[in-house]
């Protein structure tokens, strides 16, 4: 691997850092506010937060895809100029889509969130200003993401954690205290308002940052953009074109490709009313596998760190014709992915118990079985999130749209035939992801085969993961439920059996992968893993 050919490791590892250190932060404090809000107030934050990703997605969620992917084309051939214009364009679309959006989520909250899930309609209305922010943050994203500097991303995303964190602990608490003496159904919808304040919190202060940041770089833009001489100054009517063209599909990819999760809850709610199931039955059940959501999406994040930064890459090589490199960045993608997806999926089914109890005090079994049951969604969502990026970075973000609309009617089907013919009950959400996940994965493969010529390297980042992660799985297992017997404190317990697996990982991978220490070097904490690496004689 060339320091050249390092650029995509670097870049996703950055985003790695910066993933890990948010969800960390956002998995920390989901532990008091679980605690505060109760299961059934946790339940109303957390189906509002479902439907507000969704809205997300349609109005920004493609915009730092879009933007990255438009504007490196045109960095690629020396057109500064023209993807400065770009950049501007996606500011007008993203104040447009982001308003038309949030106006919707306002006034079309009642219509979006179930009779039965009535108590989460205000905290999402709360939500709607953080909507129209978010577009104009993703294009600011975009940009840097285009030029392959992911550190104002990266930074970004750890000051819109904390400021989600510290605002919505503080608001939740403002609520509970202001309506202490109201019915529990006025303090479950306030409290899950007040939850949600942080997540516009956080979207204001990680704006304000990178509009400080381009400030700061604004001396190099002017100088790029009066050395081009090349840019052929595109018109915004034909810029705001071409955001569309290309925004659209990854829009309505990623809506389909998500929305499988909003309607698995409506269904699951409707449903469950419809069998006579008692409305707080339903809300407590349905915060056990918001728990389990909340406990997936840090390896998830991580996992999905690979595809974002992977499409400007790609999408520079295909426009070159150079089909060859572009194949060779998505195999890093899908190795990096890999390496964290398989050992996360395998401890937390491991460790589920232990982990849902200390992380969500007030969670009960049922969230155990869930993760046990839905840890491999890690796996699958990895790998079509790399098959997704692939495609829209070779300009063909149809086929994923397609693929995952075919996805979601499977996802459906099979939601409905569980919950009506068994008594499953909120384990077919899970069922159903799972299912959604598979045909996903699936469909996007042939598609990567047919256009790019593509073949997975299951020999060097699916297998040794697999391999190495087994007695990791043993050994974690092992060491936590063996000093259990002896010392029941779980947090002790917790830590030297993830920190005794790891280890196990980190030597049963260099044993199977047998990886450089240059493609180590390129990760987070490479230099540790190469020194460790040299002293056990494996590299």
């Amino acid at each position: 691997m060339s320091k050249k050919d390092n650029t995509l490791v670097k870049n996703a590892s950055f985003l790695m850092v910066a993933a890990l250190v948010s969800k960390i932060i956002g998995l920390i404090y989901k532990r008091p506010l679980s605690s505060m809000l109760g299961n059934e107030g946790f339940a109303c934050f957390q189906f509002a937060q479902n439907i507000y990703f969704i809205l997300l997605m349609i109005a920004s969620f493609s915009i730092p895809q879009a933007v990255s992917k438009i504007m490196a084309e045109r960095i690629a051939f020396g057109r500064y100029r023209d993807a400065q214009r770009v950049f501007r364009g996606a500011l007008i679309y993203a104040v447009i889509m982001g308003g038309a959006v949030s106006l919707f989520c306002l006034f079309g909250a009642s219509i979006l969130i179930p009779s039965n899930m009535a108590n989460a309609r205000l905290a999402l209305r709360v939500l709607s200003p953080t909507i129209f922010f978010s577009g104009i943050l993703g294009v600011f994203r975009g940009y840097f993401q285009a030029y392959r500097n992911m550190m104002p991303t990266s930074l970004s995303q750890i000051l819109e954690q904390i400021a989600n964190a510290s605002v919505a602990l503080l608001m939740v608490h403002f609520m509970q205290v202001s309506f202490s003496a109201a019915s529990d159904s006025t303090q479950q919808r306030w409290g899950a308002a007040g939850a949600t304040m942080g997540t516009g919190a956080g979207v204001l202060a990680a704006l304000m940052l990178m509009v400080v940041i381009y400030g700061i770089n604004r001396k190099g833009i002017r100088r790029r953009v009066s050395k081009d001489r090349v840019s052929l100054d595109e018109s915004y009517g034909s810029v705001l074109r071409i955001i569309v063209l290309i925004a659209s599909p990854i829009i309505l990819s990623a809506f389909i490709y998500n929305v499988n999760g909003y309607i698995n809850s409506y269904m699951y709610s409707a449903i469950m009313e419809y069998k006579g199931v008692a409305e707080d039955v339903v809300k407590s059940l349905y915060s056990q596998n918001s728990y389990f959501m909340t406990i997936i999406n840090i390896p998830l994040t991580l996992a999905s760190t690979a595809p974002t930064s992977m499409i400007p890459e790609v999408s520079a090589h295909y426009a070159y014709g150079d089909i060859k490199s572009a194949n060779a960045k998505t195999d890093q993608a899908a190795w990096i992915s890999m390496l964290i997806s398989i050992p996360a999926a395998v401890g937390l089914a491991v460790l589920s118990g232990p982990i849902t109890r200390l992380l969500f005090p007030v969670s009960t079994p049922v969230a155990a079985n869930i993760l046990i049951i839905g840890a491999v969604t890690i796996v699958l969502n990895g790998c079509s999130n790399i098959s997704n990026g692939v495609l829209q970075g070779i300009g063909k973000p149809k086929i994923p749209m397609i693929n995952a609309a075919v996805s979601l009617v499977v996802d459906v089907i099979v939601m409905a035939v569980l919950l009506f013919l068994t008594d499953l009950g909120v384990y077919t959400i899970v069922c159903a992801m799972i299912v959604y996940a598979v045909v996903m994965c699936v469909l996007n493969d042939r598609a990567m085969k047919k256009y790019m010529g593509y073949r997975n390297p299951w020999r060097k980042a699916y297998l040794p993961p697999l391999l190495a992660s087994v007695p990791m799985g043993l050994v974690a297992g092992g060491v936590y439920y063996g000093l259990y017997l002896l010392v029941p404190i779980s947090v002790l317990c917790l830590v030297f059996a993830i920190g005794l697996g790891g280890l196990t990982y980190f030597v049963c991978y260099l044993k199977l992968g047998r990886p450089s220490a240059e493609e180590l070097g390129a990760l987070p904490g490479g230099g540790l893993m190469i020194r460790l690496g040299r002293k056990l004689g494996m590299l």
